[in-house]
């Protein structure tokens, strides 16, 4: 996936920052698709500092449109999608200095769902100056390890190994919490 987006960019020349840039705000908005991957683009097609702040100038992008979208036009809806994660609803309810940190503190998590962030706080009380500073803080430290990540295991040395060795173990243990946990019919 990623050689093919790394072509993809190639392809647009001197644009090409501008299309991961656009990428990015589609990933971001639409939640579906991993942003990892347009990073680990970025960094094999522009190095790891450009690349790791092209990302994170598309996903801070991404985040404030999303935010302003869901706000406009999702708020009926969200409510539902958000009745499968608990722990947004002390999102949505939360004002002020508690929902910058809720916010920055979700953001910090490099490979949680990012909608769930900002699909909690544009259906809450959350302004857009304080939902764009909280997640666009959040998202610095979050995009360098990401960065980080996806350049030592495309490295594949030691470190990017031990990385891959303890992801696998996180989702084996994940799925199998969940198959625990699933309902018996």
């Amino acid at each position: 996936m990623t050689e093919s987006l790394v072509e993809l960019l190639r392809h647009y020349g001197m644009y090409a920052a501008l299309v991961s840039i656009g990428l990015n705000v589609l990933a971001t908005i639409s939640g579906v698709f991993p942003t990892f991957f347009i990073t680990a683009a970025n960094i094999a097609l522009f190095g790891f500092w450009t690349g790791a702040f092209i990302s994170f100038l598309g996903e801070s992008l991404g985040a404030v449109t999303a935010f302003l979208l869901y706000r406009a036009g999702f708020r009926s809806s969200a409510q539902s999608a958000l009745n499968r994660y608990p722990r947004a609803k002390a999102l949505i309810n939360a004002q002020g200095r508690e929902a910058f940190q809720l916010i920055f503190l979700l953001r910090l998590l490099p490979f949680a769902p990012a909608f769930v962030s900002t699909l909690g706080a544009a259906v809450g009380k959350a302004s857009l100056p304080l939902f764009t500073t909280a997640s666009t803080l959040g998202k610095i430290p979050a995009l360098l390890m990401e960065a980080y990540v996806v350049l030592e295991v495309t490295r594949f040395q030691v470190t990017g190994k031990i990385i891959l060795v303890v992801l696998a173990l996180w989702l084996a243990y994940d799925v199998a919490k969940r198959l625990r946990n699933r309902p018996q019919l």
